[in-house]
């Protein structure tokens, strides 16, 4: 069957936005699915370079005959800190993961007794060198309950969504190679439209301790902001990308923000999804460049479902679990899977309000290997972090069963010497490639036929025929690729020299 592209629906666009900037908005998004369809239109062969392209959404898949696209779930790991100092606590939350050299990073928020707008908040640092085992360093910066003996950055009402990342601009200034928004909307009528004083503030770090704000006054006004309101310096779009809170029609949304500076934010626009998407709560967004594919945005929203309450003892109402998102222009995401990537699971502590909420960022914690971080336990004493693993690039893949299937990509030119593959099959599976023109007919040397069948389970696969893998009689030409699966998952693939 073909894939059709998806009819966008234009939801409610923030009020605030002017006529003109709207009008703009609305022709980028009823024009096409999404950027990387605007730049390859209808017959116009895809040029994937050497980057990685992850089988996510539907962007190479012309056709397809038994195979589907299936999500992948990340396996729950260790618990790597549970947040029982005294100035942590049981609503310590929004977790921001990093890794700079040796060392990784953790932030979060350090929630004793008090509103979201209590000066009491600090915002706190674990360090690892494996993401498994976490310490407290004493920073000996901030002092709290009469000691500086901690792990805390900054403390105030902007502890309560500290983000930190690290900054990748190349012309980023050696003491602020660390940056940060965090902040809050005055509580008010009409708060959670922007309509009230307050918002995101930018600090600054050259080491990731040492924190100052950039400006005395908030950079960015128009949003609701009560989350973990990112941001990120995006390689592929050459600016900086702001991910934050709105309400629309009293759900909580995710706007994006661009900046060329990090100082100077423009106007946000609302993500948009495809016709029959369900309209759901997304609490966090915990949206990035994919690592190695920074040209494709994902997304692990925290997905709150408000009116359901598992445990009936428990004072606040609300049961969240984690959905997986794509994008390729950051406005228009891809939701092909409406299922959960993470579950609550059977422990009960889970099934509470404000649980399973991803940490923004993914790390390398062993060769092929990323871990990511949840959120566990929260309003009970033992709130803590989970981490999360999974290999590299192994959010979904084209997948089929033992009876067999295949799809057929877009047309494509290759830009390589070699095809590499990301894979995996049981022992009885096997994956097939043929190489055609573009009139869907074998390449000489390169038929499914040609192929001996692959199995097995490697990140870093190199195709090879009967005539071997070199593909530089191939170089600039125009070809699609036949990808035979019998109970398999192809999850990535590229080109390589």
């Amino acid at each position: 069957m073909k894939f059709p592209l998806p009819r966008l629906v234009a939801e409610p666009l923030c009020r605030r936005i002017p006529a003109p900037v709207l009008a703009l908005c609305l022709a980028v998004v009823m024009s096409v699915t999404s950027r990387a369809a605007a730049e390859n239109p209808k017959g116009s062969p895809l040029d994937l370079g050497t980057r990685w392209e992850l089988f996510v959404d539907s962007y190479l898949v012309a056709s397809t005959r038994g195979a589907t696209l299936r999500l992948h779930e990340p396996r729950k790991a260790e618990v790597v800190l549970v947040l029982d100092a005294p100035w942590e606590g049981p609503t310590s939350a929004y977790f921001s993961v990093l890794r700079d050299g040796d060392v990784i990073r953790l932030y979060y928020r350090g929630s004793v007794a008090g509103s979201d707008h209590s000066d009491n908040q600090v915002t706190c640092v674990a360090e690892s060198r494996d993401g498994i085992h976490f310490t407290r360093p004493k920073l000996g910066l901030v002092e709290v309950n009469g000691s500086k003996d901690n792990n805390v950055v900054w403390r105030g009402v902007e502890s309560h969504n500290f983000a930190p990342f690290l900054d990748r601009n190349p012309n980023c200034a050696p003491d602020a190679r660390y940056k940060a928004l965090a902040g809050l909307k005055t509580p008010g009528r009409n708060w959670h439209l922007g309509q009230t004083p307050g918002g995101l503030y930018a600090f600054a770090s050259a080491d990731g301790v040492n924190w100052r704000k950039l400006r005395p006054e908030p950079v960015m006004t128009q949003g609701a902001f009560d989350s973990l309101n990112l941001a990120f310096w995006d390689p592929a779009r050459n600016r900086y990308t702001c991910y934050s809170r709105i309400f629309e029609n009293k759900v909580r949304a995710v706007q994006s923000v661009p900046s060329a500076d990090f100082l100077a934010w423009g106007n946000p626009v609302s993500n948009r999804y495809a016709a029959g998407v369900p309209y759901e709560h997304f609490y966090t967004s915990a949206t990035l460049p994919c690592p190695e594919a920074e040209h494709l945005l994902v997304a692990f929203p925290k997905r709150f479902v408000t009116d359901r309450k598992k445990v009936t003892e428990h004072k606040t109402p609300g049961v969240s679990d984690a959905v997986f998102m794509s994008s390729r222009d950051g406005v228009n995401w891809d939701r092909t899977f409406l299922e959960a990537w993470v579950r609550p699971g059977p422990d009960v502590k889970n099934w509470t309000d404000r649980n399973n909420m991803p940490a923004w960022g993914i790390v390398e914690s062993a060769p092929g290997e990323w871990s990511m971080y949840i959120s566990e336990h929260y309003r009970w004493p033992d709130c803590r972090i989970r981490r999360l693993v999974l290999p590299r690039h192994r959010f979904a893949a084209m997948a089929a069963g033992s009876r067999g299937g295949e799809f057929t990509t877009r047309p494509f030119v290759v830009r390589g010497n070699r095809l590499v593959l990301n894979y995996a099959t049981s022992a009885a599976g096997s994956v097939q490639l043929e190489l055609q023109d573009s009139a869907g007919r074998p390449l000489p040397g390169f038929s499914a036929a040609d192929m001996p069948v692959l199995y097995g389970d490697e990140l870093d696969a190199v195709a090879r025929w009967k005539q071997g893998s070199d593909l530089s009689s191939l170089q600039g030409r125009t070809v699609q690729l036949r990808v035979l699966l019998k109970d398999a998952d192809l999850f990535a693939l590229r080109f390589a020299e």
